[in-house]
């Protein structure tokens, strides 16, 4: 064992004993476990830890009343930890003991990254792969899954690290993506989920439609149906250099992505929702000119307090 290791343990074995004493009225100690917690900030981590797995164990003792009866959930004593039911520590330690300290790192152990409209951000993965995030989105990622994303809202490219015994799974509101070497973009809109490939493939459901997507194509879901449509490779993930690009995009859908661009509202009115638009805006100009956007979709742009609206002209 590495002498990293070692000071894990060392550190999971006094998160233990922590969990154990605060669970206790008799034992607990509250000014010297603040002082321990503030010692080093992996310390609350580690006490959560410990608790959850503490926590675990006595309903899993809970179901035998042979050999433990709980009592009832101790009161709140400070809002900064939540006190644990008391079983009998000696019984509840043997069981953590037994399972291992380590237990914890077998959970899922899921978190979310998310960025502000007009925010982009790179997620560098363990593995390698990479995610940019756009403005104004939200990915969920699991340190017991490293090979999994589940993209929650916005747009994100993808740049995974391939790896046949293990692909890369995105889960975009329910569309299931399989890596096969890849760069990809997907975009989750109110009305439909567009997936885009620049290199490599993607298969699309692979469990369903089994839809392969190869560099220059790329697949939009509107409720259960997939259109496959061409991409310019080059144009995949543009929006990292400040232009989107559009081959038919509904302006509902324009609006949409410029609101997360752009930080702030950005909406359609229902006369132009659903018009189509071919090219490609460049954020900057539109943001210090929005007249020259509304050229550009042939839409007058107002700009309230509340955001801007893209209105018919005239």
């Amino acid at each position: 064992m590495s002498q990293h290791d070692q000071s894990s343990n060392a550190v999971d074995s006094v998160a233990l004993d922590w969990a154990l004493r605060m669970a206790d009225p008799a034992r607990a100690d509250w000014d010297a476990f603040t002082l321990w917690l503030e010692a080093d900030p992996s310390h609350a981590e580690r006490y959560d830890r410990m608790a959850a797995t503490l926590i675990e164990a006595e309903e899993a003792l809970a179901a035998f009343p042979d050999i433990a009866s709980p009592a009832p959930i101790l009161p709140e004593v400070r809002p900064a930890r939540r006190p644990l039911r008391w079983i009998g520590g000696a019984v509840a330690a043997a069981l953590v003991g037994t399972l291992g300290l380590n237990l914890w790192n077998d959970r899922p152990q899921p978190y979310a990254v998310e960025t502000a409209a007009g925010e982009v951000r790179r997620i560098p993965l363990a593995d390698g792969s990479m995610i940019v995030l756009a403005g104004g989105s939200r990915v969920t990622l699991d340190k017991q899954a490293p090979r999994r994303a589940v993209l929650d809202r916005g747009e994100a490219l993808f740049r995974v690290r391939h790896d046949a015994r293990h692909p890369f799974a995105v889960d975009a509101h329910g569309l299931a993506l399989t890596d096969l070497g890849t760069v990809f973009d997907v975009r989750l809109g109110q009305d439909r989920t567009r997936v885009a490939v620049a290199e490599g493939a993607v298969l699309v459901d692979p469990k369903g439609a089994a839809l392969r997507l190869d560099a220059g194509q790329s697949v939009v879901m509107e409720g259960s149906r997939l259109v496959r449509q061409p991409v310019a490779p080059e144009m995949v993930g543009e929006w990292q250099a400040g232009r989107l690009a559009y081959d038919g995009a509904p302006l509902s859908e324009v609006a949409e992505d410029l609101a997360r661009f752009l930080g702030q509202p950005v909406v359609a009115a229902p006369r132009v929702a659903a018009r189509q638009f071919r090219g490609t805006i460049d954020l900057e100009a539109a943001r210090r000119d929005p007249d020259l956007l509304g050229r550009l979709l042939d839409v007058t742009v107002r700009r309230r307090d509340t955001g801007w609206t893209l209105e018919p002209r005239g």
